[in-house]
């Protein structure tokens, strides 16, 4: 056998159930995962959601405290709600070290603050972006509907307030195209200032932004 072999040793794929628990190779996927969090990459894919925001930042944080070096975000996230987006743009902003957003695929919804926030943003050529809002649903009594709807206007204006200062725009211009739906190609997104730069072969590095305080980070102080 040789060593590449060795080194990436073949998985057949999981039995009945998919889950790969018990007895039998786990499921490639799975596998994949933790090699990308070796290598301090994270993946935002899908839907974000309560369930998906706690992996994502758990992810995150349990890379901040195990080194100092930046940590990359891979997002291909077409649908976000307003409330898990600003948990997880709370956490990047509280890391210690710098977070790195690639694109590819999609980009949507509460998703596009997720990548504003992170220190570094770029995109695949081909990545769509779609700033609108979020679906959201509210099941209670009808009593509560006037207090659902003013939780809801006050997340969309910190949403908007804080993805217009990360673009360099005023916040009633993102809600505007938040409102009436507004798509971007990679190449409009970094014109926009959601996006530092298109990922291709000759794409300039950027610099780091520096903040001129310590990091806090999800560590014990030393």
């Amino acid at each position: 056998m040789g060593d590449r072999e060795q080194e990436w040793p073949w998985l057949p794929p999981p039995g009945p159930g998919g889950t790969g628990a018990g007895v039998g190779p786990e499921p490639l996927s799975e596998t994949l995962a933790r090699r990308l969090l070796a290598q301090r990459v994270v993946l935002l894919h899908g839907p974000l959601d309560d369930l998906s925001v706690t992996r994502v930042s758990a992810e995150l944080m349990a890379l901040d405290a195990e080194g100092d070096e930046s940590v990359t975000l891979r997002v291909d996230c077409g649908e976000a709600a307003l409330a898990p987006a600003l948990t997880l743009m709370d956490v990047i902003e509280l890391m210690g070290v710098p977070v790195r957003a690639l694109c590819l695929g999609q980009v949507g919804a509460g998703a596009i603050g997720v990548v504003a926030v992170c220190a570094h943003r770029s995109a695949m050529p081909s990545t769509r972006f779609s700033l609108c809002e979020p679906t959201t649903q509210h099941e209670g009594h009808v009593r509560n509907v006037a207090q659902w709807a003013e939780l809801q206007a006050a997340e969309r204006r910190r949403f908007c307030e804080r993805v217009g200062a990360a673009a360099g725009k005023p916040p009633a211009a993102v809600e505007g195209d938040m409102e009436h739906g507004r798509f971007l190609s990679a190449a409009e997104a970094v014109e926009y200032g959601i996006l530092d730069e298109v990922s291709r072969p000759d794409a300039a590095v950027h610099g780091l932004p520096g903040s001129g305080s310590p990091p806090m980070g999800f560590r014990p102080l030393r």
